[in-house]
């Protein structure tokens, strides 16, 4: 069982983070650590989403295109450390949160948590990728649902909430044998699908699937059960947060550098880790290379969760050693990621309906998925990025009233953000 202690700091506030955290800040148990490395990964995740939006024959994965060129597959590859160190820290906080929360009232907010975030996945985060509540006519008229990350860090909360009975330990066991695991079952799941049902729900916790049901089009984008994994393993992970800060840095170095050399050698082998083996193409260095490191997302395999998680970690062993300034930018986004998630979508299209005009095509056009966009429409890589770099300096000054906000007050829907 969780050993539940009354309300206390969670951590020592660090000595490096303290140039950080405002004089009226009333929730300085945060760890400035991983508040950084959230706001990273976050800048981070809008670039695949502007590249989605806004690129001419723009493809769902550059890293699975053998033709794609070395830019534009880094550009895919970078925003694979993303969803996983989300659901990860979403686990650590979990944890970390067990200190100041009976077993009982942690169950009761991360069940309401997930819920919550399905709910805007459905209704909001849906909506923002459309632009058409009322349906796609590429659906046959039927409404987009897209159950993305948001969808995978909810539904792994409300897992959570009753696994972290069993305490860290027993958690860190299940989250490791599903993380280890789950490809075991690539020869035998179901495949995935995009394009319609092919088989019962259950399969959607291993591949992607589509149904159509009713009027709606429901899209399970991240198949659950690893993301399930991943959060077990972040849960388990918090008494390692709950370190001193050199100790935890250390050990955060120590682990990241075994992860990233697992993967390297676990890849190398090209036995076990990842349904696509990798290959070495003769005079192409480069292909090679990302063959190599073209692991699967849907779901996220062993070499993939190994090749995200192990850089994350180191650096967020090496985050409070960064200059004052970028460590100060990066807590505004870090602090306030549900509030620049949602803006994003919204933001990013509206700024694809207004490039489709601006191009000659009819704002209509622009009120789909970005899968159904017209052809001819975008702009090449050099162009996605500077659109990203807009979106990133746009949504700055909310990101920085949120994070003031939740700085200064305590209200229990502030947790809910």
């Amino acid at each position: 069982m969780n050993q539940y202690n009354p309300p206390m700091p969670l951590v020592a506030v660090d000595a490096a983070a303290t140039d950080a955290i405002p004089a009226t800040d009333r929730r300085k148990y945060r760890l400035t650590s991983i508040d950084i490395v959230r706001g990273l990964v976050i800048i981070i995740m809008a670039l695949d989403h502007v590249r989605d939006n806004m690129m001419i024959a723009s493809v769902q994965d550059p890293t699975a295109d053998p033709t794609a060129s070395p830019l534009l597959f880094a550009t895919r590859w970078i925003t694979h450390f993303c969803a996983p160190t989300f659901v990860f820290l979403a686990g650590v906080s979990a944890g970390l949160m067990s200190r100041r929360k009976s077993p009982a009232e942690l169950a009761r907010f991360l069940a309401l948590r997930g819920l919550w975030l399905i709910l805007v996945e459905v209704l909001v985060i849906s909506t923002a990728a459309s632009f058409a509540p009322g349906g796609i006519p590429q659906l046959g008229g039927r409404t987009l649902v897209g159950l993305q990350v948001i969808w995978a860090i909810g539904a792994s909360m409300i897992v959570l909430s009753g696994t972290q009975f069993l305490g860290p330990r027993a958690c860190f066991a299940i989250g490791l044998l599903i993380v280890f695991g789950h490809n075991v079952l690539d020869a035998v799941w179901p495949p995935a699908s995009m394009t319609g049902s092919t088989g019962p729900l259950w399969v959607v916790l291993h591949a992607r699937q589509s149904y159509a049901v009713g009027p709606f089009w429901i899209f399970f984008s991240y198949p659950l059960l690893p993301w399930i994994g991943i959060m077990l393993l972040g849960y388990a992970a918090a008494g390692l947060f709950q370190a001193d800060e050199p100790r935890r840095n250390r050990g955060l170095i120590r682990i990241g550098a075994a992860l990233a050399i697992g993967f390297v050698i676990l890849r190398a082998l090209n036995i076990y880790g990842d349904p696509h083996a990798w290959q070495v193409l003769p005079d192409n260095l480069s292909g090679s290379l990302m063959s190599f490191l073209a692991v699967t997302k849907y779901p996220p395999s062993l070499l993939y969760t190994l090749a995200t998680l192990g850089p994350a970690a180191i650096v967020c062993g090496y985050a409070d050693r960064l200059p004052g300034m970028i460590r100060h930018v990066l807590l505004q986004y870090g602090r306030s990621p549900f509030a620049f998630y949602v803006a994003h979508f919204y933001l990013i299209h509206t700024l694809s309906v207004l490039l489709g005009m601006a191009e000659g095509f009819q704002a209509r056009q622009m009120f789909t998925h970005y899968r159904f966009y017209p052809k001819g429409y975008g702009v090449g890589l050099e162009g996605v990025y500077l659109f990203w770099i807009l979106v990133v300096v746009l949504l700055y000054p909310l990101c920085r009233y949120v994070t003031a906000v939740k700085a200064r007050r305590t209200d229990w829907w502030l947790s809910f953000l």
